[in-house]
């Protein structure tokens, strides 16, 4: 009696999980690509810049500074030695601290305009797999094996939902990124 009780559970299961449908989605490759990504992407780099711009001119003073310390260091008295090399002191420090509180507002700024990014690509997947009647989404980024046959990639219609243009690829976005690293390096 309990073998028959436990197949003909197992029964309902394989039959209960046959009807289920499941959907799989390149969550990563809709975020990269996504238009508000782009926008995020240039405000990040602007910020980058001017805080590279201010590191470089912050190195500047102290190389200038260093430079002129060293030219003179013979004909200084030992209290504008020790003038001189606390300034070089302090220089170096707020050039320490500066890089330190920068990066970590980069890291800031990055996540609050990213976390928008995110939240939109994640409602338009949930909208798409509810009218698909979808029960599980699969990120295609963290799972090891699909069955093509048994899931379906909801990507394309996704991308589509989020305003992504037909021919944008990953590969095409690394383009895009390069040739701007590039510009910007040849402006300089």
């Amino acid at each position: 009696m309990k073998k028959i009780l436990l197949i003909a559970a197992v029964s309902l299961i394989g039959v209960a999980a046959s009807a289920q449908k499941f959907a799989h989605v390149n969550f990563q490759e809709l975020v990269q690509l996504m238009p508000e990504s782009d926008q995020a992407r240039a405000v990040i780099q602007e910020s980058q810049k001017n805080a590279q711009e201010s590191y470089q001119e912050m190195m500047n003073e102290f190389q200038d500074k260093y430079a002129k310390y060293q030219q003179n260091v013979n004909s200084y008295t030992p209290a504008t030695r020790k003038t001189k090399e606390d300034e070089l002191t302090q220089i170096q420090q707020r050039i320490q601290e500066f890089s330190q509180n920068v990066e970590q507002e980069l890291q800031e700024q990055q996540q609050k305009l990213m976390e928008p990014i995110y939240k939109k690509a994640q409602e338009k997947m949930q909208e798409i797999a509810k009218a698909g009647g979808y029960i599980y989404v699969f990120d295609r980024g963290s799972i090891l094996y699909i069955d093509e046959a048994q899931s379906t990639d909801i990507t394309a219609e996704c991308r589509k939902a989020l305003g992504i243009p037909e021919g944008r690829t990953l590969e095409s976005l690394q383009a895009e990124l390069a040739s701007q690293a590039q510009a910007a390096a040849n402006a300089q």
